[in-house]
């Protein structure tokens, strides 16, 4: 029978699918009718009709042959793929969730194509056998097809029994779970402040280690930085530094911050980690090594409170219990030599926090679109395009296309909208308010920023 790949140890498959059983016997749930947009069905065809009720006894036989007896027995034969067929005729698309969980972490072809089978014929659609997961998750989000009930605890089983430090994320909140997937890396659950501390993820750097300007001889004037400044006080966080750490706990300007960059959106941030209200203790911001439509997913190592990392509202856990949400400061992408000469105080990260590496993941690996499964993209604009993002005081999103607002502004044309007025600085692009104070903008990629404010006004010019 085909494996299952984990770090530790394989998958536990009866711990899994045992679970699947108890939670496929009581699926039961109405999906109310959602108008898809015309755009969606232009790229993936018409969503299949999604039942209600429970499953019969036959199908209740039919996983537990498929899925359980396969693993008490450590064979796949034709009695499984005959129970697997029952279930790819039950014509109930919601146990693609589940699916879909499962093909994530299969390396076995066979395996790996009797799913993508079953999956298929549920969905009324024959999907590639390439990228199997990719394919069939995209189509899932696209379509918005419900989860079965109990889909968190099956999800749990399967992703826990790979990662245990993902136990004490896996809990019900303000999250569509169906949208969680795994990133290929483990979980950063090192304590605060361990920057050196080694670890089979990607480490965030607490405190890091800076340098004037004139001491960073080892950045080029064209390299790209991520620049902040906080009552006066500027930072640079290179690039290449933030493409390794992709997460950087600091203080500047007397604020202390956490920082994610989502390389994957192409979006750097900067949220107000102190001043929280009731007492509440710093987060410490750390990556999970799990995605949401192929953004970052971020939490508190000291709660194991989940954020949405685009955001900065806590979805799970007791900072979500208190309503935690944070505040940003605008996060500046341009080049270090514009940013050093608008900013000659500034200070930056040091090489050494790069730990030896160049990375280059948006010309490279991500250049030709999204890695991970996204589902739709607002067609307004290519999933790619760079845009500046921003909240209206009236809780409105407005993106503003990065190239065109730059055009604008340097011939000297005012960009407004509500209260947020957009200006150049240093080399980029930030909002303010009509006295010029700092909105929290940032840039990412029109993917990204479309698919978590779904209502967005998009700036033409």
């Amino acid at each position: 029978m085909a494996s299952l790949v984990g770090y530790k140890s394989r998958i536990l498959f009866a711990a899994i699918l045992s679970t699947l059983a108890i939670f496929l016997i009581n699926v039961s749930s109405a999906h109310a009718e959602k108008t898809v947009p015309q755009y969606v069905i232009d790229q993936f065809g018409q969503p299949p009709a999604v039942p209600d009720g429970d499953l019969s006894k036959e199908l209740h036989a039919a996983v537990k042959t498929a899925f359980i007896d396969s693993v008490q027995g450590s064979s796949w034969g034709e009695e499984q793929d005959s129970a697997l067929k029952t279930i790819s005729e039950s014509k109930d698309p919601r146990l693609v969730w589940i699916i879909s969980d499962l093909l994530r972490f299969t390396s076995g072809q066979q395996l790996d194509t009797a799913l993508n089978v079953a999956a298929s014929k549920l969905l009324g659609k024959d999907l590639p056998a390439q990228n199997s997961w990719g394919s069939v998750t995209d189509h899932l989000i696209a379509w918005d097809i419900p989860a079965p009930p109990n889909y968190l605890e099956a999800k749990r089983a399967i992703f826990t029994s790979i990662v245990p430090g993902w136990d004490k994320i896996f809990i019900e909140g303000e999250i569509d779970w169906r949208h969680v997937s795994w990133g290929g890396v483990l979980i950063d659950d090192r304590e605060y402040d361990t920057t050196d501390k080694t670890c089979n993820c990607i480490p965030a750097a607490d405190n890091p280690e800076v340098s004037s300007a004139e001491e960073a001889k080892w950045l080029n004037d064209d390299d790209i930085v991520f620049g902040v400044v906080v009552n006066g006080e500027a930072r640079a966080y290179p690039r290449r530094i933030m493409e390794v750490r992709e997460m950087v706990n600091d203080t500047l300007g007397g604020r202390q911050l956490g920082i994610p960059y989502c390389t994957l959106c192409g979006a750097a941030q900067a949220y107000f980690t102190d001043q929280l209200p009731g007492g509440i203790k710093r987060p410490v911001l750390r990556t999970s090594g799990l995605l949401i439509r192929s953004n970052k997913v971020m939490y508190d190592v000291n709660t194991y409170s989940v954020f949405d990392t685009f955001l900065g509202h806590a979805v799970t856990g007791p900072l979500a219990k208190k309503k935690v949400k944070l505040k940003q400061a605008s996060v500046v992408t341009t080049d270090w030599g514009t940013w050093k000469k608008e900013n000659p105080n500034t200070t930056v990260l040091i090489e050494e926090l790069a730990l030896g590496r160049d990375f280059d993941f948006r010309n490279n690996r991500d250049a030709d679109g999204p890695i991970f499964p996204v589902g739709n993209v607002d067609p307004r604009l290519s999933v790619h395009e760079d845009i500046i993002g921003i909240i209206t005081a009236s809780g409105k999103p407005v993106a503003f296309q990065r190239s065109k607002a730059i055009a604008a502004l340097s011939q000297g044309k005012e960009i407004a909208y509500e209260n947020v007025r957009l200006k150049l600085a240093a080399g980029g692009v930030k909002a303010v308010d009509a006295n010029g104070v700092d909105l929290g903008s940032h840039q990412a990629f029109w993917f990204a920023w479309s698919q978590f404010h779904p209502d967005t006004v998009l700036w033409n010019g």
